[in-house]
């Protein structure tokens, strides 16, 4: 098991691999979810040494930070683990909107405070913008909240390059969390460059490219899910994805570890990359996520990775 590793400029330290909880209480992400197994999940995450939990107030909505709240509660480990939460939607007239305003965020951290049954929230995050607020402004509000110890570090999520620096003005995001895998690596040519240069850590979501990148897949697998929809799950682009993901089984081959975590482990050899979120529905699968950790890329592996997924 590796050691802690410290989020960006943050005092946060967490073990590299964390876990993404839109699993546990997503019942608007995922249909027929058990909240006991959601509970399962994060028992076995805090069993195993797992210190990072990624939640939100729209997973559920709401139900994810209240079932984190209890197992955490129920374990007595609140000192010892990093909880990151994030906020911006809310409902108008039935319809989502996002809202980004100092009195919004104030109120939804004092909400997700409630939810998670803690005085303390490490990091929290602005979710998504909107197209209204002065995204400055937006920071300063949270801030102001971890000036009272309220939070702890202020993260923004799905921020355009652009978005970000208005919110970063005056040196105060911790954390940018955003789409990035090794088929969508957009965020090399800029997002990753500006926050290794301001000390902003990068936590990627959708590692496995909705486990495009696991190596589970093969020509015979159809999708009844949205991935069925996706281009990259369609026709030629998806038989061009899975044969560079059978390079990459070549690799991990040749090291005794399975793809998904030869791709993880590959993440974090990326600059401002310091912990990872990958998602679990089942107890096993976080205990699994793990094995990452005992991935030693070499300098060549690396660079061979790299180029299969430049093409």
């Amino acid at each position: 098991m590796s050691g802690k590793v410290r989020i960006g400029k943050t005092d946060l330290y967490a073990n590299p691999i964390g876990l993404g909880a839109n699993a546990v209480g997503g019942h608007n992400i995922y249909p027929n979810l058990s909240e006991e197994v959601g509970k399962d999940v994060v028992r076995a995450a805090l069993e195993n040494g797992i210190t990072l939990f990624d939640t939100a107030y729209i997973y559920g909505p709401e139900r994810s930070e209240q079932l984190i709240g209890e197992v955490v509660k129920e374990k007595g480990m609140r000192q010892e683990i990093v909880i990151a939460t994030k906020a911006a939607h809310t409902f108008v007239d039935g319809k989502i909107v996002m809202d980004n305003s100092g009195k919004f965020l104030k109120n939804s951290v004092d909400d997700s405070l409630r939810r998670l049954q803690t005085d303390y929230i490490d990091l929290f995050y602005i979710h998504f913008p909107d197209e209204t607020t002065n995204k400055a402004e937006a920071v300063g509000a949270l801030k102001e909240l971890k000036d009272q110890g309220k939070i702890r570090a202020i993260g923004v999520s799905n921020f355009s390059l652009e978005q970000l620096k208005e919110a970063n003005r005056d040196g105060y995001v911790d954390v940018l969390q955003s789409e990035y895998n090794l088929f969508k690596r957009s965020a090399e040519k800029e997002l990753l460059p500006y926050t290794a240069a301001n000390g902003i850590s990068f936590i990627p979501y959708f590692p496995l490219a909705a486990g495009l990148l696991g190596g589970k897949y093969n020509r015979e697998t159809t999708f009844a899910d949205r991935r069925g929809k996706n281009p990259q799950f369609q026709g030629e682009a998806f038989l061009g994805n899975l044969e560079k993901v059978e390079q990459v089984r070549e690799i991990a081959d040749a090291i005794g570890a399975e793809v998904a975590h030869v791709v993880l482990a590959w993440y974090l050899t990326r600059d401002s990359i310091d912990v990872l979120i990958p998602g679990a529905k089942r107890p096993e699968q976080v205990v699994n996520n793990l094995k990452t950790l005992e991935v030693k890329l070499t300098q060549e592996q690396i660079g061979q990775i790299d180029r299969i997924f430049q093409a």
